[in-house]
């Protein structure tokens, strides 16, 4: 299953039934879990954990030292979840000692043509980052976001859960889960991501509550803490709106409106 063109460092841990294609390099502190396909020219450093069934396709650079001047070669790691796919010329970074030393991805999740993803970003489960998108370091995506062709996301901006955002965008600021972000140099919310949510099975009670939620977050002129004290009392019928409503109480940042 290893290609004698491969270079594998004996350091590297690989399970049974992993597939190295030519031309790739695997340096120590790797370890790779049963039933990952690597393909041709794909360089892999260490310390990176990848787990079960994840394909990753040519030119892909997963775990390189983070692009981040203040890294000085200090021991940070990356971890890689299960049944991800990594297309060609994506980027995935270590972390940096400056957070918590690492980069961290879920399970599920569809990285396509030249996405970067930065050090120190956590990426939930299911989303999906389009052709070249970027992500800056320290960057957080939720579960089954989408994230346009060509955007890119400031450094500690946070990416609600169910959220769309159109290709092109520029994000600045925290995207509220469960949002549609139409693209543009300032990205800008244009409504609740209803196709999304039936998609993945939400019913039309908690849509209706995301609806008067999104509402009431951009359409009343109040300011978050009114906002944040209007939504309290249906936060407690509706966990998805108690997902809107924590990420509103914690974006620092701002979100984007």
């Amino acid at each position: 299953m290893i290609d004698s063109r491969a270079i594998v460092d004996p350091r590297a841990m690989l399970a049974d039934n992993v597939s190295v294609g030519p031309w790739t390099i695997i340096g120590p502190e790797v370890e790779i879990g049963y039933g990952t396909v690597i393909a041709s020219h794909v360089v892999l450093r260490g310390p990176t954990q990848i787990g079960v069934y994840n394909k990753i396709y040519p030119f892909a650079s997963v775990g390189d030292d983070p692009q981040d001047k203040k890294y000085q070669g200090e021991k940070t790691a990356l971890q890689m979840g299960d049944r991800n796919v990594v297309r060609e010329y994506c980027t995935i970074n270590r972390g940096t000692v400056q957070d918590k030393g690492l980069t961290r991805i879920g399970h599920n999740n569809l990285f396509m043509i030249g996405s970067h993803i930065a050090h120190d970003c956590v990426i939930g489960n299911h989303a999906i980052l389009v052709n070249h998108v970027g992500l800056a370091g320290h960057v957080t995506v939720g579960d089954y976001a989408i994230i346009g062709a060509y955007s890119a996301v400031h450094q500690f901006c946070q990416i609600g859960a169910h959220s769309f955002i159109a290709g092109a965008s520029m994000v600045r600021k925290n995207v509220l889960p469960y949002v549609l972000v139409e693209g543009g140099h300032e990205a800008r919310v244009c409504g609740l991501n209803k196709e999304g949510l039936k998609r993945s099975g939400f019913g039309e009670d908690v849509i209706t509550a995301l609806r008067a939620a999104y509402k009431l977050i951009f359409r009343k002129n109040l300011t978050v803490e009114q906002a944040v004290e209007e939504l309290r009392p249906v936060a407690a019928d509706f966990p998805q709106v108690k997902l809107m409503l924590d990420a509103l109480e914690r974006s620092e940042r701002g979100i984007v409106r």
